[in-house]
């Protein structure tokens, strides 16, 4: 984990362009230098925009792998680094804002729909048998996932862990939950394909 130091650069300090050079160089100490310089900054946008502890650490570290994984493309051109950063951070924190919310409108959705099904004894049933066939469809595509991408999905959208959450839960690393998590999405998302018609 990237280390944090002050917030500020020193006088005499190497400008954040060259760090971004150094960086596209795999040097992991211009990284920490960066971090050390800006976190806080980045920090204070994203908790404009996510107000969850978790969820914000999990979008610093996400645009700090950003930026070491695209250092290699940034031009000064396109303005100051802290910019660029900025600019990433605000996206990053809004799509993980609408990720929340599109979960927690689609959880709303499902128990209003498990209170209509509870008040409503005589539904129609070929909608009923569509429905029960949708959700043995899902339950059995999610058992078919890997395990550890099963474990991942379940974490996150039957008990509603943060990304930090379920690494801590399963002792793996942020990063490998996060791959996990996109990997067996990816493939519910290609099994439903076929059957968004129904629903």
């Amino acid at each position: 984990m990237i280390d944090s130091t002050l917030d500020q650069p020193g006088t005499g300090s190497v400008p954040d362009e060259a760090l971004m050079k150094d960086i596209s160089l795999r040097r992991h100490e211009a990284l920490n230098e960066l971090y050390g310089r800006h976190s806080k900054r980045l920090r204070a946008t994203i908790d404009g925009v996510v107000h969850e502890e978790s969820e914000a650490d999990d979008v610093l570290q996400e645009i700090f792998l950003q930026v070491w994984e695209e250092a290699g493309r940034y031009s000064s051109k396109a303005g100051k680094p802290l910019g660029w950063m900025v600019t990433i951070a605000r996206r990053r924190a809004i799509d993980r804002l609408r990720r929340r919310q599109a979960y927690s409108r689609a959880r709303e959705r499902y128990e209003q729909r498990v209170m209509q099904d509870s008040q409503t004894p005589r539904r129609d049933a070929a909608r009923t048998l569509v429905l029960n066939d949708l959700r043995h469809f899902l339950k059995k595509n999610i058992r078919a996932l890997p395990q550890f991408q099963r474990e991942a999905v379940e974490l996150a959208f039957f008990k509603g862990l943060s990304h930090r959450e379920i690494a801590n839960a399963t002792h793996a690393p942020l990063g490998t939950v996060k791959t996990r998590l996109e990997l067996g999405l990816q493939k519910l998302t290609h099994a439903l394909k076929p059957l968004r018609h129904k629903v």
